[in-house]
């Protein structure tokens, strides 16, 4: 970043310290990281034939995308060509693939959970010296499972750039779980160990009302309860938003919702309770149902931001319910599934026990563990512990020696039976890398890439396969990580967490994971930390699904500069009381930016009853041939043991057919 003034920021922007050069790595070896480092028309326009190509970037020596700042995610490189094969100009330019003579048992296109388990269940079931191909088209493995790596004054702090959980409102299989045990992690036993004591015990939640919003700015803190709890002892939500500057009326109504026990259906039999509740947004539930008064909605808007990626306009009132958000306390509804609805994965399941540990990098542990189970040497170690502060060694990743290789920064452009899909033998797999495409073979070949890229790449799919394939709209979202010099403001101001939901990020946290092993969290207000922030590019009154069109197109567009300005704004408004100089206190951002997040989960409000079998994801995931489907969107719904079944059972059609 220059250390010159930005032409349109004058002052402001160098008070907020815009000028400064943060850590913001986004190279390695001097090139960026992804397809070739280019965007679409450069890297289409040099896929030329056969030369004697130079070391891929994973095995040069200094690769470690987990360090990396900056714009992360759907990093640049990672999807111009998927781009570009989706508006049908990728083959107009590309040339004769380069014919590298390579085949494989398994081929798999895509490095996240459920290909990595996908590759894990194959070798499991037809031996270890199955030769596996794993092709991704970002510069890491894991997928939505990403590693975000600090080293601040001196010391490692890690978070999840993705999925942080384990822990899923579905009864984990006996193929989930026994893949967790079969690695070493029991996260009971995890969360019993390394449960201690957090450094920021005493510290509370905070709410701050912006002036665009709400009229006027304040920080107001000691909020009862959580964000999403009704939780507060009669009165203490009374207190609480006496000093919030909303009027009477709407203070008397959140109080209302959030402690009163009352059944706004009174006389109505449950089943058409919940029938009724399921077909309307939680937005208008509280307006027409429990009336309360508009100004209530912007201060519920944003809680779902973080599970729907959607505000609750969009999210139905039942679902709602089934997490435990207040106003429906006296209703006297039950958790016993009701015949002949139709709900989201959080709507009425039988749960199982709960899994509240999580790595202090989020899940992208279990996807080092997986690859440190796959391909041997890759990393140290062999424990759940040890794994935390292991370094991947990349260039070990495709060793030609190895049975299992997985190679990086590869797009793969198309997937084809050699011959007919009932008969043949062999699938041809094409992808991109470094200015040049390749073709490799497998015996059988499992897509465990997102729903929407398949009929692009494999265009003799059945029409009505193609057309469930392309139903479901992933989630945008973004989780930025702020590297703090120290958290001292946040100490003195008694938050650890502050919903925001005027602001450009709809909350801010401290983050802090477990010590584990050799890893060490942030314990002393003095002592660096990671921020971890939530954006979801909504637009309030579309249906979900075209919201999240909508937030694709927003995020792929805006800069990282954008994102850094609001950022910065963001810490100054909330935090100047508390003495926060942005300018002084920031030392690094990343952006995890997901224009294509969370598999799509039905939503009621949109989506109609399907049959038995008959909803999109059932179609989309058929096996075709020799090629099979694993992903989360397989199963519509975005969780860890989801994922992994999903690649147990795209294995099992395999090996079974």
């Amino acid at each position: 970043m220059p250390d010159s003034e930005p032409e349109n920021g004058g002052s402001p922007d160098r008070a907020l310290g815009m000028h400064r050069n943060i850590t913001r790595r986004d190279f390695l070896n001097g090139m960026a990281i992804g397809a070739g480092g280019a965007l679409a028309s450069p890297w289409l326009a040099g896929l030329l034939a056969a030369q004697t190509p130079a070391p891929a970037p994973q095995d040069r020596p200094g690769y470690y995308p987990p360090t990396l700042t900056g714009m992360r995610g759907s990093h640049p490189g990672s999807f111009e060509v998927g781009h570009a094969l989706r508006d049908g100009t990728f083959w107009e330019k590309a040339g004769k693939p380069v014919e590298t003579g390579e085949e494989y048992d398994l081929v798999v296109v895509g490095g996240g959970m459920s290909g990595l388990a996908s590759a894990y269940f194959y070798r499991k079931q037809a031996g270890p010296s199955s030769r596996i191909l794993i092709l991704d088209n970002h510069d890491d493995f894991g997928g939505h499972a990403k590693r975000n790596e600090f080293h601040l004054d001196g010391r490692m702090l890690l978070t999840n750039g993705g999925t942080v959980a384990i822990e899923s409102p579905f009864p984990y299989s006996k193929q989930a779980r026994g893949l967790l045990t079969e690695l070493g992690i029991d996260p009971p036993a995890l969360e019993k160990k390394y449960a201690g004591d957090s450094a920021f015990r005493g510290l509370g939640f905070g709410y701050f009302f912006d002036k665009e919003t709400f009229g006027i700015e304040r920080l107001v803190t000691n909020a009862p309860g959580g964000f999403y709890s009704r939780q507060g002892t009669s009165g203490e939500w009374a207190e609480f938003l006496a000093r919030t500057p909303f009027p009477t009326q709407a203070q008397r109504d959140i109080a209302r919702i959030q402690e009163a026990r009352i059944d706004y259906m009174e006389g109505v039999p449950q089943e058409q309770k919940k029938a009724r509740l399921s077909k309307m947004s939680y937005k208008d539930f509280l307006l027409h149902v429990v009336k309360a008064h508009p100004d209530v909605i912007p201060f519920y808007q944003t809680r779902t931001h973080g599970l729907y990626g959607i505000g609750i306009d969009a999210v139905p009132a039942l679902d709602c319910w089934a997490i435990h958000f207040p106003g429906f306390q006296g209703m006297g509804l039950d958790r016993v599934p009701s015949k002949g609805l139709t709900f989201t994965a959080l709507g009425e399941v039988t749960p199982q026990p709960e899994y509240h540990f999580h790595f202090p990098d989020g899940n992208a542990s279990i996807a080092r563990m997986l690859v440190r189970s796959l391909i041997p040497g890759s990393a140290p170690g062999n424990t759940a512990e040890d794994v935390v502060t292991a370094k991947v060694d990349y260039s070990r990743l495709d060793q030609a020696d190895s049975p299992i290789r997985m190679r990086l920064n590869s797009t793969v452009v198309l997937a084809r039976h050699l011959g007919d899909a009932a008969s043949a033998k062999q699938v041809e797999i094409v992808y991109g890398r470094d200015q040049k495409a390749y073709t490799v073979r497998g015996k059988a070949t499992v897509l465990a890439c997102w729903n929407m890229v398949i009929p692009y790449l494999c265009p003799g799919l059945p029409a009505e396969q193609k057309e469930a394939l392309h139903y479901g709209v992933k989630v945008p979202l973004v989780y930025t990580v702020v590297g703090l010099r120290n958290w001292t403001a946040f100490h003195k101001l008694g938050v650890r967490s502050v919903s925001c939901p005027g602001l450009y990020h709809s909350s801010m946290n401290l983050d802090q994971g477990p010590s584990m092993g050799e890893y060490k969290s942030t314990r002393s207000p003095d002592d660096p930390i990671l921020v971890h922030m939530l954006r979801t590019p909504c637009q309030p009154g579309l249906s979900a699904r075209e919201q999240q069109r909508a937030g694709h197109y927003e995020l792929l567009a805006t800069p990282f500069e954008t994102f850094e300005r609001n950022i910065r704004d963001q810490f100054a408004r909330v935090l100047s009381e508390g003495g926060f100089d942005p300018a002084r206190d920031v030392e690094a951002i990343t952006v995890n930016r997901w224009p294509h997040g969370y598999a799509y989960e039905y939503n009621p409000l949109w989506d109609p009853d399907w049959p038995e079998g008959k909803r999109p994801c059932d179609i989309a995931r058929r096996r075709f041939g020799r090629i099979t489907i694993a992903n989360s969107d397989a199963a519509a719904a975005a969780y860890t043991d989801q994922a992994i079944d999903q690649g147990y059972r795209a294995v099992q059609e395999l090996l079974s057919s």
